[in-house]
Formats: C-alpha cells, sequence, structure tokens
C-alpha cells in the first residue's frame, strides 16, 4: 500500500474556508479519479506557534503504478485550482510512503 501524504500548514484567517474546501470540494474531486481508495485528513495537535495550523491529508494508493497514474493525469489541474484559491496562505510539503 502506497500513501501519499500532503502536510500543510494554512493561516488561520484562511484555516475555515480551506477546511471547507477540502472537504467538500478537493478531497472529493481527488477520490472521484478513481485511483486513490481512500483518504484520511488529520489535524495536527502538537503545534508549535507559526501563525497556522497543520494538517496532513493522506491518500491511499493500492500501488506505485497507481499513484504515478494519480499523478500524471490528475494531480495538476487538481492543484492548481487549490493553489490559485489559496495562494500565499499556506506552505506545504508532500511524502511518499509504504506500508511496511
Amino acid at each position: 500500500m502506497i500513501i501519499y501524504n500532503i502536510t500543510v500548514n494554512i493561516s488561520y484567517g484562511a484555516e475555515k474556508d480551506w477546511l471547507h474546501y477540502m472537504k467538500s470540494t478537493h478531497i472529493p474531486q481527488i477520490l472521484a479519479t478513481g485511483v486513490p481508495l481512500e483518504c484520511k485528513l488529520l489535524r495536527l495537535l502538537t503545534e508549535i506557534e507559526n501563525e497556522g495550523s497543520t494538517y496532513t491529508t493522506q491518500f491511499k494508493f493500492r500501488t506505485m503504478e497507481d499513484f504515478l497514474a494519480y499523478q500524471t493525469h490528475h494531480q495538476a489541474a487538481l492543484l492548481d485550482r487549490h493553489h490559485a484559491l489559496f495562494n500565499g496562505q499556506y506552505v506545504s510539503f508532500k511524502t511518499l510512503l509504504e506500508e511496511a
């Protein structure tokens, strides 16, 4: 199982709108591609003060090939919309994990 983990620190001022967008639009659109098996959206509890809240979104893929198909065919358009709405209000980093 492959887990695509995106960690985002979103500004306090944009947090409510971002969280609504993630739950009502962004995550459902990603799942609608039919490639990820499931998604978890988690809030970091051990936060240091950095002028925002930190969340991680974890998408599970059956295989590396499934992840690469998502990345090749779907990711750019979905990320462009997210960036257009929240540009300058977040920082993020991505990690790719494999269940051991």
